[in-house]
């Protein structure tokens, strides 16, 4: 299955998200199919910069978002 789930990045104690497509059979931090956006935690407040039109395209062909993806699409205006 395809989901649409968060990457980390960044340093230990100081994280940075990308929001990326990826096989559910794949680590959470490997391999993966697309990148349509990013999360900063960080930032007060959280920075959020999605790719809505690639977001959309995906959750139509199947992509099945995480909670927390599902909730940042939402906060950023994408669904």
């Amino acid at each position: 299955m395809v989901k649409i789930r968060l990457r980390r990045m960044g340093a230990k104690k100081a994280p940075f998200y990308r929001i990326v497509v990826a096989d559910s059979r794949y680590p959470r931090d490997g391999r993966f199919i697309e990148e349509i956006g990013y999360y900063n935690p960080l930032t007060k407040p959280a920075e959020i910069k999605v790719d809505a039109d690639k977001a959309q395209a995906w959750i139509k062909t199947g992509a099945q978002p995480t909670e927390t993806v599902k909730a940042l699409l939402k906060k950023a205006g994408a669904i």
